[in-house]
């Protein structure tokens, strides 16, 4: 990601746009927790005008009209075939998502080896169904995390859980149920209970993310006022926002414990290699072992302190998954896996120096020829002016002699 940078404006017109940007970026916030449940009305009837725009585009045009323009379904118009093109938020310092499900997706993705590019929309796009993640393939859009991964685990022929039995897939199947639907609305309500330590708990760099000149004062306060208000009537709604916020804490605790029981001392839930549990497992409690060390967070405490399995669990799904997460924490690049043109800006630099030599060298040579065509031309003045002096002196003895 890069931070947009735009020309600075004063005036009646500036604060016009600075107040639409506020705006965009209050819609930007909407849906972020969590990004896979519930979908807005305003979604909703996104959606649905889309779809009546869609039917209209396909209606059979009357003799002698025109065929309307087919609708565009997807964002990623020149798409590569057989490429995943995943939408999800930005990077951060700390950890390349702070949504369970964008991370779920991506690890998988990438354990998986199937060919993948993030799209950096700044936050801008949703599917539709109002989600983050979704993914395009061959022009289409999957949404949904769990949808996803079965949907492309069918069309790239890859099943992690191929290794598994029945009863140990109905283990798995309860246990990610407990994962995301439990677990999650922990973390998600330390995080809207708890605004300022989520944005420095994470380094979350809002005006980075959104490419606006808009300073983090005044997108904190936007941040806090749609995220933290409406995180608060989520949480509330599933019942998680209720309790106090020890009782939610031990909660956390209690799941974790199972977790780490479950583990016991295996590399991975069931064995040696890792399955579909494993990638939830790594994707959720990630947003719990990697949050800053200066933020206190008694859920991190107690994942470190009593289920070191996890935090080695972690390790492992990290450094299979992610090798280069240390770039993308530093560059917060979403594109690091992506092979880059061959050393392009080292090839230019060489070039530059190239050009610069060759310059160099024929401004010193024109500076050579300069000077010495300078010297040819004074020594033929002085030539001119001995033979001058001569011719004059010879005149004056001859006219010494007439007299």
């Amino acid at each position: 990601m890069t931070m947009a940078t735009e020309t600075e404006n004063n005036g009646p017109a500036a604060e016009t746009k600075d107040i639409k940007d506020v705006k965009e970026i209050k819609d930007a916030l909407k849906d972020e927790t969590p990004p896979d449940n519930k979908q807005d009305e305003a979604a909703k009837e996104s959606a649905a005008k889309g779809d009546e725009k869609k039917e209209e585009a396909e209606k059979k045009p009357e003799d002698g009209a025109a065929a309307p323009a087919k609708a565009q379904s997807v964002h990623k118009t020149n798409y590569e075939k057989d490429t995943v093109y995943l939408y999800q938020f930005p990077r951060t310092p700390l950890l390349p998502s702070i949504s369970p499900y964008c991370l779920k997706v991506e690890t998988w993705l990438r354990l998986n080896g199937i060919k993948y590019e993030n799209v950096d929309h700044k936050m801008k796009f949703r599917s539709k169904k109002g989600q983050l993640p979704f993914v395009e393939v061959n022009g289409e859009e999957i949404a949904d995390s769990a949808i996803i991964l079965r949907e492309l685990g069918q069309k790239y022929e890859k099943d992690l859980d191929g290794c598994l039995n029945a009863e140990q897939k109905s283990v798995q199947h309860a246990t990610i149920s407990m994962i995301e639907n439990h677990l999650v609305w922990v973390i998600n309500c330390w995080r809207t209970k708890n605004l300022d330590q989520m944005l420095k708990g994470y380094k979350i760099n809002l005006q980075h993310a959104l490419g606006t000149r808009i300073p983090n004062s005044i997108l904190n306060i936007c941040f806090k006022f749609t995220f933290g208000r409406k995180g608060a009537k989520k949480v509330k709604a599933q019942g998680m926002g209720v309790h106090k916020p020890e009782e939610v804490i031990q909660f956390g605790c209690d799941d974790l414990k199972v977790l780490s029981d479950m583990l016991a001392d295996k590399p991975f839930f069931f064995g040696d290699e890792p399955t579909t549990l494993d990638v939830v497992a790594f994707a959720n409690l990630a947003q719990i072992l990697y949050i800053d060390r200066e933020t206190p967070f008694s859920l991190r405490d107690y994942m470190q302190e009593n289920c070191p399995n996890l935090v080695g669990h972690c390790s492992r799904m990290k450094e299979r998954c992610f090798p280069d997460w240390d770039e993308i924490c530093s560059t917060l690049d979403m594109n690091t896996h992506l092979p880059k043109p061959e050393k392009t800006e080292e090839k230019e630099g060489k070039e530059e120096a190239k050009e610069t030599k060759e310059s160099k060298e024929e401004k010193e040579g024109d500076k050579e020829k300069a000077d010495k065509e300078e010297k040819d031309v004074e020594k033929d003045k002085e030539e001119k002016d001995v033979e001058k002096d001569k011719e004059v002196d010879e005149n004056k003895e001859k006219d010494k002699e007439g007299k």
